[in-house]
């Protein structure tokens, strides 16, 4: 794996949005609805730096199965997802990849009736969008790789990372039991 971003250059940055969601939003009701499962570090994190009255709502979506690399058919779980009718919402996502995972939960949001809905995602890969919108708010721009940490994963493993990598593509083709744990390489060479 090659780092792109350390556990510091997250940090700063996630404290860029919380400044900025903070100014925007003048402390007026809030609810952040993170998508899971690759936002929930994100999702802990701004939240800390909000202060903002505040709730928080969860929103599954899966277009990746298995050990896929590439985006499959896209299944939503709204299931813990709070009322938000007539709430102001920004919908937090790990990473904004073609964009049809943003463009259709957002859709499905609006119907509920939300005030307003904003978007606000960790990573954009560069030259991947296949919708015709932006998220409102991005925090990094990275290269088109499959990367985990930060919440993201292959194979629900590597989640918990400090840092963002770009995984090596021949890891993409190796059994899961080869790999090594989760920090078990020094950041600098992962």
């Amino acid at each position: 794996m090659k780092q792109l971003l350390t556990a510091k250059e997250l940090e700063e940055g996630v404290d860029q949005l919380a400044a900025r969601l903070r100014r925007e939003y003048l402390g007026r009701p809030l609810t952040v609805v993170g998508v899971l499962t690759g936002s929930i570090v994100l999702l802990a994190d701004l939240i800390r730096r909000l202060d903002l009255p505040l709730r928080v709502g969860l929103i599954q979506a899966r277009s990746y199965r298995g050990a896929a690399t590439t985006p499959g058919e896209l299944t939503v779980n709204a299931d813990l997802l709070p009322d938000v009718k007539n709430r102001e919402v920004l919908l937090l996502d790990d990473i904004f990849d073609t964009g049809h995972t943003l463009e259709r939960l957002l859709t499905d949001i609006r119907a509920l009736g939300p005030i307003s809905i904003r978007s606000a995602v960790l990573l954009r890969k560069e030259g991947r969008s296949e919708v015709d919108f932006e998220p409102d708010y991005v925090v990094f721009e990275i290269p088109d790789a499959f990367v985990v940490g930060y919440g993201l994963d292959f194979h629900d493993a590597y989640r918990n990372l400090p840092y963002v990598a770009a995984l090596d593509d021949e890891i993409a083709n190796v059994d899961l039991d080869e790999l090594p744990p989760p920090g078990d390489c020094d950041p600098r060479d992962c």
